[in-house]
This record gives C-alpha cells, structure tokens and sequence, in this order.
C-alpha cells in the first residue's frame, strides 16, 4: 500500500509543479523559470524511480510549498497587502518568503547544478542531521524558533534559520569539521553569505565527544540571534 501511495505522491508532484509553472509565468516569470529548470531536471524520470529518491521528493515538496505561498503572496493586489500577507508571518518565514526565497528566484544559483547532482545520485546526505534535529528540539524548547529548507542549506550554507525573543531571524551553519579544515569552510561559508546578502551569521563547529556542545550551541544560537549586529559574522568552535 505504501508503494501505491508514494506512486500517487511522486505523480501529483510532477502535476503541481506543471501547473504552478503555469500559474507563476503570467505572476512570477523568474519562478517559472526556476519551476521550469526543476521540471526539466525530473521529468523524464520514471515515477517508480523518483519514489526511491526522498530527498528528490521532499525537495521538491518544498520547492512546491514555497511556491505556492510566494505567488499567493505575488498575486495581492497592492505592496500593501504583501507587506500585511508578510506581517502575518512568524519572523523567520517572512525572512524566508519576504527576502531569501525571492533572492532565490531572481538570482543565478551557481551551486544549484551542483546539488540537483549530488540529490539525484543519493550522494547528499545529512551528516550532521541527527545534531540539528537536537538543536532544533532544543531551540523549541527554550521558545526560540527554527526554520530549514534545502534551498538555504544547500545554496546558501545554512542549516537553520534561528530566532529568540528579539525576533531576529538568523542563518546558522553547524559543521563537525575539525580546526584546520574549519578555516577554509569559515571562509567559504562568509563568501556564501556575502553573495547573498546575508547580513548576519553564526559558524559553529563542535566537538561530538563534548557532551554538552548542543546546550552550548543552542545558548550560543539563541543569544547571537538576539543580539549579532548587522553586518557580523561570528564563528565559535
């Protein structure tokens, strides 16, 4: 049963994203083109095949969620009512669909051919997934919020997007890379951030034999995100 139901999934995939390519290129030109590059990357694949793919799928999914919620944001009729669409939102979505998400859509992504490679072939993998999660679960418990999507992962060198009592979304890398490689990632990661204007970010890298890294971590996260000045990029291991 499984099978049949995750058949349905990957099917109505490929129609969503038909349609909101339709929809996006009267809204939206650059979504559609974006929509289209996607649509021309999966369609040739074999339902059963794409099915084998999670991350494929639940890439895409995103990408037709996001969507979606942007040209519904697109198609209000003033700037006014976008920015009341916007205003509705927790922090860390209206800095997702208000600022990156559009950045996204109207920028050339030079990593994007890279990471439709590496998710295709089942090469991407969450290393660092399980920690996240905790940090994550952690960030909740202490009523900060979190926000992760591929695109910023995977484009944009963030694993999460993270905000305390300020309301103050901001983009964190967690890497468990050790001291003399972390050099060049930290490098790397604030050329990331510049590219996409980015104004803040925290680069974390810890030691997994440390018992208490995700405690520190989550203190760390919560504390910069409320008080990292614009323009700042911090690293902590």
């Amino acid at each position: 049963m499984t099978k049949v139901g995750h058949h349905l999934q990957a099917k109505e995939i490929k129609e969503q994203l038909q349609s909101l390519i339709e929809q996006s290129s009267s809204i939206d030109p650059n979504l559609a083109k974006k929509l289209d590059e996607i649509n021309r990357w999966v369609k040739d694949i074999k339902l059963g095949s794409l099915t084998a793919k999670p991350f494929v799928l639940a890439f895409l999914l995103e990408v037709i969620t996001d969507s979606t919620i942007w040209l519904l944001i697109k198609s209000l009729p003033s700037a006014a009512e976008q920015q009341a669409k916007l205003a509705q939102m927790t922090p860390n979505e209206r800095y997702w669909y208000g600022y990156l998400f559009p950045k996204w859509i109207n920028a050339t992504d030079s990593k994007f051919y890279i990471w439709k490679q590496k998710l295709m072939s089942g090469e991407f993998n969450q290393v660092d997934d399980d920690i996240i999660k905790s940090i994550a679960q952690d960030i909740v418990s202490r009523e900060g919020s979190f926000w992760q999507r591929y695109i910023a992962d995977l484009s944009m060198a963030t694993d999460l997007i993270v905000s305390s009592r300020n309301n103050q979304p901001l983009c964190i890398q967690v890497t468990s890379v050790s001291e003399e490689l972390s050099n060049q990632k930290y490098h790397d990661w604030k050329n990331t951030l510049n590219l996409w204007e980015i104004e803040r970010g925290l680069f974390v890298s810890y030691n997994p034999k440390d018992t208490n890294f995700i405690n520190q971590l989550v203190n760390v996260a919560l504390y910069n995100s409320d008080y990292l000045a614009e323009g700042k990029y911090l690293k902590f291991a």
